[in-house]
């Protein structure tokens, strides 16, 4: 069966290849097929970093992986046939590129003055084209010529407050040098520079349009004397030119709900005024606390915009707009802040499917959410779930069924909860401070696990958005086992010759108390949903640590060791270690089709003083959909290790440290269908020798050989809100071996060594 399937395989990629001889049928007697395009310049420092490709509006056909597929499955039809499987194969594939002299034209237009506006205004672009039986390749010659550049520059202001301005300590900020070429980007970001600078500053009515720029030369000269006009204020086509007006914050008033239905009623809060209809929901504080602008003070654009991010991240408020408008003095500005209350309550439910490790199960969530529950934009959730499995596979046990009980309740406040730090100061950061508990109800045939946690934790982001932090101050875990059954207990926990130290660790009564530190960089900002298709780079890291305040604590004050020569606190044996991770993804656009995506990431932790082995929940896996995809999850490593006791493979593949490495080219296909190819590298070991997990130790002049390697193809369903994705890996270098099946790469078995995955969102 897999012969055949491999054959037909075969047969349809030789047919979609061969179909490129068709080509000529659909190519005009009078047209020629746009094989390749070129730009080339005479100056490749002029054109440096002015992305000219980019601006070309006819280009070659869709290429997947280098190959243009859908053009040669589109050849592979008929002319003038209609039917199904024609009209299918057309809308899959890409009618051949036939050079249309209007786009080239208009591309000549576009390149000569993107180079104009650079400062080579005496630029020319010139095509030619490489005919080889219709097939054509189309270059554009670029001849920048002489640069433009600015000699002396002035800047003639007419309103003697902003002269005094512009002409002063702005001049130190200016874009504007003497000597650099004549871009006419960089004089509209000045414009803009001054602009923003300006209503930052109190100039509400200033914008851009007042700035222009004169531009003087000698005939034959190449050095233009710049002279930058900033006009005066007019207020209309019938009003007198005069000086800029400079505003202050004067009145400001909240209006609540001012489209429904009911009473008006107006209540005063630090000095601004709220009018609602009905009744008002939230604390008048949570309003004031989360407006940047302040009566009295000078207006600012950027506080306005403070002001609108800050209402759009409370759960409280469904609707928020600012209208800003002249006071009666003229002097000042009033602001009018209009607010719709959100719905507090909402309940839903959700009901998924399991497969774990082909053992199917169901599972039904249900989550109820207050998002005011003090009256000040608070939310609680309270999240409780159930789930079912059935186990095959098992013998000598009671039972062949695996239940699971949950409840999770979370409570988040806008801002910091912690003392000398001002409201404003948190909304400014979009800070949040959450508590949150949860109770795990495990029961399996092998043992029953409960598992209870605590956090208290801190949110917030970066004034420039580009980073996200999270602090947990405390995050207390207790992890109980009521039962063990007798049959796992005698196979793997106490039976002589079979003691499993890492095993027997993570089947015992456990404290964990961690204190930790979180963040993530992102270069196109923390708003952005996905950097797919996009010049990105994103960064991750983490530290944390467990265990150093109870150990001190103990050793100040005693404590009692259990029989296992752990310290405990209440009877407990309490975790002590340190963990770090390191995580950075980079992908670069190669054109509108095409990108690669690179990704390494790096974890070590170590246990220490009370701890021995790792906790099961901190130690690291290797395999699955989101590491090396040859492997299936949690089956690579550690180091060399070769599993060999499928009934505690789950334990003893795990590790202290992981590597992971990953490049990805990835490809429009159609529609909302996009296609990678991909290797993959990486795994995980030990910090220390383990009986358990011979060769897993990591060691310098052993890891290389170590690295296991794996490839593969992914199709990725993009949809609105999520990606679904499908990826088939095949190993290409085992640790677990030697010999001939180190290299599956060289000695594929389809059984062994192939693995498919189907996840939500991308891996990296």
């Amino acid at each position: 069966m897999r012969n055949r399937l491999t054959h037909i395989i075969t047969m349809m990629l030789a047919m979609v290849l061969l179909a490129a001889c068709s080509i000529d049928k659909y190519i005009p007697d009078d047209g020629f097929y746009l094989k390749k395009v070129n730009v080339v310049s005479d100056n490749e420092e002029a054109t440096k970093g002015l992305s000219l490709s980019g601006y070309v509006k006819q280009n070659p056909n869709t290429k997947w992986f280098g190959i243009k597929v859908p053009m040669r499955i589109y050849c592979s039809t008929k002319p003038g046939s209609n039917g199904k499987g024609t009209r299918i194969l057309r809308n899959i594939g890409e009618p051949p590129a036939i050079i249309d002299t209007t786009k080239v034209n208009a591309t000549i237009a576009d390149m000569t003055q993107v180079m104009s506006n650079a400062g080579y205004i005496q630029c020319k672009v010139d095509t030619t084209m490489q005919v080889d039986r219709k097939r054509t390749v189309l270059t554009y010659h670029v001849s920048p010529g002489a640069c433009y550049r600015v000699g002396t520059i002035r800047r003639e202001v007419k309103d003697s407050l902003l002269a005094t301005f512009i002409n002063g300590e702005d001049t130190t900020k200016s874009l504007l040098k003497s000597g650099m070429a004549l871009d006419i980007n960089v004089l509209n970001d000045e414009r803009k520079r001054i602009t923003k600078t300006l209503r930052n500053s109190g100039y509400y009515k200033f914008n851009k349009e007042y700035i222009t720029f004169t531009a003087d030369t000698l005939i034959g000269s190449k050095v233009v004397d710049l002279t930058m006009n900033v006009a005066l204020h007019i207020e209309n086509a019938q009003a007198e030119l005069e000086p800029h007006p400079k505003f202050d914050v004067n009145n400001i008033t909240y209006l609540v709900d001012m489209n429904a239905e009911g009473s008006t009623d107006t209540i005063w809060h630090d000095g601004s005024r709220i009018v609602y209809k009905d009744k008002l929901r939230f604390r008048p504080s949570l309003l004031t606390s989360n407006t940047a602008f302040i009566k009295g003070r000078t207006y600012k654009d950027e506080e306005q915009s403070q002001t609108y991010n800050n209402f759009v991240r409370l759960g409280a408020i469904a609707y928020s707009n600012i209208r800003l408008r002249p006071s009666e003095d003229n002097d000042s500005i009033d602001c009018d802040i209009i607010l719709n209350h959100a719905l507090p309550q909402s309940i839903s439910f959700d009901i998924e499917g399991t497969n774990t490790a082909g053992d199917l199960g169901a599972a039904l969530s249900t989550t109820y959410q207050h998002r005011n529950l003090f009256k000040g934009s608070e939310s609680f959730s309270l999240k409780l779930r159930g789930a079912y499995e059935a186990i095959t596979g098992l013998e000598g046990y009671e039972g062949n069924s695996y239940k699971e009980f949950g409840g999770e309740a979370r409570l988040g406040f806008p801002g910091f909860l912690l003392p000398y730090i001002s409201k404003r100061f948190g909304a400014m950061h979009k800070a949040t401070s959450e508590i949150s508990v949860q109770y795990n109800y495990q029961d399996r045939p092998e043992f029953n696990r409960r598992v209870m946690t605590a956090a208290w934790r801190y949110r917030w982001q970066s004034l420039n958005q580009h980073f996200q932090n999270r602090f947990d101050l405390l995050e207390v875990n207790y992890i109980n086992m009521p039962w063990i059954s007798s049959t796992f207990r005698e196979q793997y926990l106490d039976s002589i010759g079979k003691q499993n130290a890492i095993l027997r660790y993570n089947y015992e009564n456990l404290l964990i108390t961690k204190l930790g530190f979180n963040f993530i960089y992102n270069s196109l900002g923390t708003s952005m949903i996905s950097t797919y298709g996009k010049n990105a780079l994103v960064v991750r890291g983490n530290i944390e640590t467990s265990g150093n305040l109870l150990n001190a604590y103990t050793s100040i004050f005693g404590g009692h060791h259990d029989n296992q020569g752990h310290r405990t606190f209440c009877g407990i044996a309490y975790a002590q270690y340190v963990r770090g991770d390191f995580d950075i993804s980079k992908s670069v656009v190669i054109d509108h089709n095409n990108s690669f995506a690179m990704h390494l990431g790096v974890g070590v932790a170590v246990p220490y003083g009370n701890t021995d082995v790792l906790p099961f929940e901190k130690r690291y896996f290797a395999g699955g959909a989101n590491s090396v995809r040859g492997w299936s999850v949690r089956s690579l490593g550690p180091g060399g290790y070769n599993r060999h006791d499928n009934a505690i493979n789950f334990i003893n593949q795990s590790g202290d440290i992981k590597l992971d490495m990953s490049l990805e080219w990835r490809t429009f296909l159609f529609w909302k269908i996009n296609g990678a190819i991909f290797i993959d590298g990486g795994n995980i070991w030990t910090i220390r020798r383990y009986a358990d997990q011979p060769d897993g130790e990591f060691r310098f002049d052993k890891f290389l050989s170590q690295i296991a390697f794996s490839y593969g193809l992914g199709l990725r369903l993009s949809l609105d809100f999520f990606t679904l994705r499908f990826d088939a890996g095949m190993k290409a270098i085992d640790p677990a071996y030697h010999g001939k099946d180190h290299y599956p790469l060289l000695h594929p078995d389809f059984g062994r060594d192939f693995t498919f995955h189907f996840a939500v969102g991308l891996p990296f």
